[in-house]
């Protein structure tokens, strides 16, 4: 009786465009962020985490510098071996390990050179690597660097590394 023509309920609204407007909900508070609580929390546990990780972590990089020079000064053993196998001794002071990049005479045995580069690495803290010939031992050497100090002696990283031959 009180329906409309089509028969439907007085419930439904009809065509779209006789719906009334549904009124606007009011926005809710955002829940997604972080407080600034929260994130002064998290960058003091990261802080602590670093203060205990960071020495640990510098610890390891001094190590691997070592053992990086440790490396190069039995490459650099290498090279000069080939050198006294052409020429039946090391080479002299001077020129020193330069001798392994330009041999005198232009010696190489068909190479370009002992070291495959066209100068004397330096050692990982940047300062050369040390040649000396073994006056107490006929025919032998020492290589050595003198570590992060650039001093003779040291504990650490500053700890000389050496090779004898």
């Amino acid at each position: 009786m009180f329906g409309s023509a089509s028969g439907s309920s007085m419930s439904d609204p009809g065509p779209p465009g006789n719906r009334p407007a549904s009124p606007r909900r009011k926005p809710e508070p955002a829940t997604a962020g972080f407080t600034l609580v929260e994130l002064l929390v998290v960058l003091v546990i990261l802080g602590l985490l670093a203060g205990l990780a960071g020495p640990r972590v510098l610890g390891v990089l001094g190590q691997s510098r070592q053992q990086a020079a440790r490396i190069q000064l039995e490459q650099l053993a290498a090279a000069l071996d080939l050198y006294a196998l052409d020429f039946g001794r090391f080479p002299p002071q001077v020129p020193g390990l330069e001798a392994l990049v330009a041999p005198p005479g232009g010696k190489t045995a068909g190479r370009a050179g002992y070291l495959n580069r066209s100068t004397v690495p330096a050692d990982p803290w940047g300062y050369p690597y040390h040649y000396r010939l073994a006056p107490d031992r006929q025919g032998g050497y020492e290589l050595f660097s003198l570590g992060a100090d650039g001093r003779d002696g040291g504990d650490g990283e500053n700890r000389d590394v050496r090779l004898s031959r």
